[in-house]
């Protein structure tokens, strides 16, 4: 009788490959009980004998393809503050659902209307894997409308780290400013930084 392995260098694997590879419905939830597979949603498994680099970024790409890196996770990946985050901060939109989350990495949900939720995407990479995060200019603005969560002297690092960084487009983050109800705020902010 053939042996039956789970390949080392594929850290999520989903019901359909692994029953493509040989695997039954009794083995997968037998490998569940034995810390071999990690159940991270109904049909997607995190396979614990994976030999690769490990980025949590990864993780968000299987829990929710959909969603984008904001707020602090997005001003750190961009060198905007020194904050070092112990949660990623993602946004969905308001009718988006995550049916289950992982323990590791911790992700903190942001629910944007589709406005927000839409404008600025762009996509990133951490040297293992590509992920969805808002732009530059977006998350400044980002910041600047959740700045009483995010912490007034945090907003005020990332405006003056992104002012000083040579690639900013201070016209974009105007127009998204503008599109997102904040630019009375940006003015007052400016006013002062500058």
């Amino acid at each position: 009788m053939k042996q039956t392995v789970l390949p080392k260098n594929q850290q999520f694997l989903d019901s359909e490959s692994l029953h493509r590879i040989g695997f039954s419905n009794y083995l997968i939830n037998k490998m569940v009980a034995q810390n071999i597979l990690k159940r991270l949603s109904k049909s997607m498994y995190e396979n614990m004998q994976y030999e690769g680099d490990i980025s949590d970024y990864a993780y968000l790409n299987v829990i929710a393809p959909k969603a984008v890196v904001c707020l602090m996770s997005a001003a750190r990946y961009y060198n905007l503050t020194t904050y070092l985050p112990d949660t990623i901060d993602i946004a969905i939109e308001n009718s988006m659902k995550i049916s289950s989350l992982p323990e590791w990495p911790s992700f903190h949900v942001m629910y944007f209307s589709d406005e927000r939720f839409k404008t600025g995407i762009t996509t990133a990479s951490d040297g293992y894997v590509e992920f969805r995060i808002y732009d530059k200019e977006k998350t400044v603005t980002d910041i600047l409308s959740y700045r009483n969560k995010v912490g007034i002297e945090e907003t005020k690092e990332i405006l003056i780290n992104f002012l000083h960084q040579p690639d900013r487009n201070i016209n974009q983050l105007h127009r998204y400013a503008s599109l997102l109800g904040v630019e009375k705020i940006l003015r007052n902010y400016l006013e002062v930084l500058l």
